[in-house]
């Protein structure tokens, strides 16, 4: 297994960046541990390139002619190996090396053929969306309908400027898309991936959540468009009220504590359960976080970011940076513990357990490379400083080509959520 070279820069100007860009690549490309015949580039820049994103991609493209396939977004935020560049001019790059039959770059131009057109089948996609788009969160569900698994994974552009992705392909599985320039806005693109035929390359994805809760789990028993009434037969907004320790006859007290609670939606018959749950990390991948916003004292409700149903069960839970880090860590171990072998050399047992600072990847781990998409109130601050989030998952899952954004809303399984991250590795298979 070969690793995937990567590069990532930030300056002022987008052509110096680039130049950094490459320069890492090429000294990459000339390692005999990385990939030599990439043929697919992701391509990550934050918001203050934007305007810029065409002549990024023209550039890159002729710098890199080898490389026949790019997508990738804007954020307000990128990440790259134990760094995020956040409210300043940067990019990043990854080149993997997949043979051509095994996955498929897509966008609304092109979009992904359906599964029973005989045309490619896909497994999972990496999917960018613009949070624009009517009805984005169905066409996530459409997208996932299309795989094999059901699973994908990805996020939401984010940007305060123009919002941009990157989807073009020179290998000619793109019939119809005339003369497309590879920047779009609005709509869905990315890349979708078949199931390895070789048996040598894989795909492991993990959902991390940001938030603790804070009560135990309810059933949503009444609710109206997108306030919720009751909650396992209670008014809702004395259930809350109830569970955070505030009361409404001191609203200054109330509403702080209201302004920073959240609530964590599932399925209703997800693992969510009716004890308590307040140990770091519980929620699952099922949960999808949402804002309060608002209160209805008249109808006792509480207003939340989604239509709910009865039946779904509510928890409300607060952001917090402690299990955050906690539930970071433990899916990088599950991914690692998973990948390593269980019996080592001596010489693979030493170079896994060097000290950070001289850690390296190795083929131990199987990883070729990983794409992580956080969101974008996440990142370095809320873990406690600059670039920890991308620490956190260095020090736990060893120092691997890594590339992703922050987001405006992150896409796993094929659900939108909200305060999560989601890590995805390239992996040797057995």
């Amino acid at each position: 297994m070969k690793l995937f070279p990567y590069g990532h820069a930030t300056h002022p100007q987008w052509q110096m960046a680039a130049g950094l860009v490459l320069a890492q690549l090429r000294g990459y490309l000339a390692l005999p541990a990385y990939a030599g015949a990439p043929t697919l580039a992701l391509l990550y820049i934050t918001d203050h390139y934007a305007d810029d994103a065409q002549e990024i991609l023209d550039h890159l493209s002729a710098e890199l002619p080898f490389i026949t396939d790019w997508s990738g977004t804007v954020g307000v935020g990128i990440a790259s190996n134990n760094v995020e560049y956040f409210d300043e001019p940067a990019l990043a790059v990854m080149l993997c090396e997949l043979p051509h039959d095994h996955y498929r770059v897509f966008s609304g131009v092109s979009p992904l053929p359906p599964a029973r057109s005989g045309v490619f089948k896909a497994h999972t996609a990496l999917v960018h969306a613009d949070a624009s788009t009517p009805d984005v969160a169905e066409l996530i569900s459409e997208m996932a309908a299309r795989t094999d698994s059901g699973y994908v994974f990805g996020g939401l552009a984010s940007s305060r400027r123009k919002t941009v992705q990157f989807s073009l392909s020179g290998h000619g599985n793109l019939k119809g898309q005339g003369a497309a320039c590879g920047v779009f806005s609005g709509g869905l693109s990315g890349v979708a991936f078949a199931r390895d035929a070789t048996g040598s390359m894989g795909l492991m994805s993990r959902v991390t959540q940001g938030c603790r809760p804070v009560s135990k789990a309810y059933e949503i028993t009444a609710c109206d468009a997108n306030v919720v009434t009751e909650l396992n037969g209670q008014p809702a907004l004395k259930v809350m009220l109830a569970d955070l320790g505030v009361s409404l006859e001191q609203p200054r007290e109330a509403l702080a504590k209201v302004r920073a609670t959240l609530v964590g939606l599932s399925p209703e018959d997800d693992a969510l359960n009716d004890r308590p749950i307040r140990r770091a990390g519980q929620f699952g991948g099922e949960v999808r976080v949402r804002h309060l916003i608002g209160l209805d004292p008249a109808r006792q409700g509480i207003a939340i970011a989604e239509v709910p149903s009865v039946g779904m069960k509510l928890a409300f839970c607060e952001r917090n940076a402690e299990a955050a880090r906690a539930d970071l860590v433990r899916i990088c171990a599950e991914i690692r513990e998973e990948l390593e072998p269980e019996s080592l050399t001596l010489e693979v047992a030493s170079a896994l357990n060097l000290p950070e600072e001289q850690s390296a990847p190795h083929p131990a781990r199987r990883i070729a490379g990983a794409v992580y998409v956080s969101c974008s109130g996440r990142g370095g601050p809320h873990f406690g400083a600059p670039s920890a989030e991308m620490q956190i998952i260095r020090r736990a899952l060893g120092d691997v080509p890594l590339v992703g954004f922050f987001a405006g809303g992150e896409i796993a399984r094929n659900q939108l959520y909200g305060y999560t991250g989601v890590l995805t590795v390239f992996t040797a298979l057995d």
